[in-house]
């Protein structure tokens, strides 16, 4: 039999056996922990002493052949080890993965356009539970009414990125566009009447991998071992940290914690090959730290996205995963959080034994300010200049492109020409985007 598993587990057991320790635009891809070979994820919820462990393990073979055992550094007892369901980690990490997202410039002559009508998707109710949820969107519910079988809602918002995140979380689906549209209601002091038919969802079942294990321990220590797993290792490997905390963002003590590039606006080939950007970025920002740090991928407050790569974790899942501080009993099991009591920070971080001789030791901060990795596509408006402004749009474009095309070459390391040539940019200091200067091609 031939297994493939990353050696984290490993050291995690040699460590017991010592004495030591505003969007607004649309959603269209993510980058989750499946872009990566030889990647561990391990999940810690954490609180005061308090720590609930969940790893998912890495593992080609006969699972009948598979045995791990998770350490704490205390005495454990039967009903602290328990496995869990590898859709939870699924979830988490498919909530805080780095995400792609998109805009449609419009008219420069037409700044303003009517809105369409919402399209209404199946969804749940929001109960008034979710409160404090929506006050941190930005959205005010300010009446909710039956009327036979549709269910409305009365609300006001303050900001469109909000609005969306909040309309996306409810089952709608919005057309393409909207978000400066609903701006411009928005600021015009405007409300707005939300319907939709309740349906009922489905639950889904079924697991398709090896379960993750937990283990809940007290300790002072807060760290997890990893120098053990790198004595064998046939090159670096991937880690991906979920931490769970009440008061705000982790990061390591004894590594640099460093945000990934974010922000920046690529050329819109990347929509069909973002895995491979993103496997590249990563990669040419580890080099360019010379694999001495710890990248922050995600943290934000668990309650809400923006925007959502995956829904938010409700309290039954947060619950699983060891969240012990969360109340609600009685609230509906698939409602979100209605406090700001979980916070999640996302951690990437590729090592070997040279550059990470030493285990991973966190803390947590009080910094909530939000981060998430999110690379941003415009697509150019393609009509015919009527107005001055359509001009100027056009003109200036070749430039915004070109920034573009140095940005992405910049982030990954790949060649500048290659990715003109993709993006079919006009010549460049005199030559054509195959290197060859304009008058080579007069007379082929």
């Amino acid at each position: 039999m031939k297994t493939k598993t990353t050696l984290l587990a490993a050291a995690l057991f040699c460590a017991a056996l010592s004495t030591a320790h505003t969007f607004c635009g649309f959603y269209v891809a993510k980058a989750d922990t499946k872009l990566f070979n030889k990647a561990s994820k391990v999940v810690l919820v954490r609180e005061d002493d308090k720590t609930v462990m969940t790893m998912a393990n890495d593992f080609e073979g006969d699972a009948k052949d598979f045995a791990v055992v998770i350490p704490v550094p205390t005495f454990i007892e039967k009903g602290q080890i328990h496995v869990a369901d590898n859709a939870l980690i699924e979830h988490l990490d498919a909530y805080s993965a780095p995400r792609l997202v998109e805009y449609f410039d419009g008219d420069p002559c037409r700044p303003v356009m009517e809105i369409r009508a919402f399209a209404a998707a199946p969804g749940v109710m929001r109960g008034r539970a979710d409160a404090e949820h929506d006050k941190a969107l930005g959205v005010k519910i300010e009446a909710e009414y039956t009327v036979g079988e549709y269910d409305i809602i009365i609300l006001s918002a303050e900001q469109s990125g909000g609005l969306e995140t909040w309309l996306k979380e409810s089952g709608y689906k919005i057309p393409e566009g909207a978000g400066g549209i609903l701006e411009s209601y928005i600021k015009q002091k405007m409300r707005f009447f939300v319907a939709k038919v309740t349906l009922e969802e489905k639950a889904k079942a079924g697991f398709h991998y090896l379960r993750p294990l937990q283990v809940a321990y007290e300790s002072p220590k807060f760290m997890l071992p990893i120098r053990l797993g790198t004595v064998n290792a046939d090159g670096p490997q991937d880690l991906f940290v979920f931490a769970l905390t009440r008061k705000g963002r982790v990061e390591t003590t004894n590594y640099r914690t460093v945000k990934l590039p974010t922000g920046m606006e690529l050329p819109i080939f990347v929509k069909e090959e973002f895995s491979d950007f993103y496997k590249a970025m990563v990669t040419e920002q580890v080099r360019k730290e010379d694999m001495h740090c710890v990248f922050t991928e995600y943290a934000w407050d668990m309650g809400w996205c923006d925007p959502c790569a995956a829904e938010p974790l409700s309290n039954d899942e947060l619950k699983n995963l060891g969240v012990f501080w969360l109340g609600g009993e009685g609230r509906n099991p698939r409602a979100r959080p209605a406090n700001s009591d979980v916070f999640i920070t996302r951690l990437h971080v590729r090592y070997d034994r040279k550059h990470f001789p030493e285990d991973l030791v966190f803390q947590e901060t009080r910094d909530r300010e939000n981060f998430q990795g999110r690379y941003v596509l415009r697509h150019p408006w393609k009509g015919e200049p009527k107005c001055d402004a359509a001009k100027k749009y056009l003109e200036a474009l070749p430039e915004r492109q070109e920034k573009e095309a140095q940005t992405l070459a910049q982030l990954t390391g790949w060649e500048i020409e290659k990715i003109r040539d993709r993006m079919k940019l006009p010549a460049v200091g005199g030559k054509s985007s195959d290197g060859k200067k304009w008058w080579e091609k007069l007379w082929k």
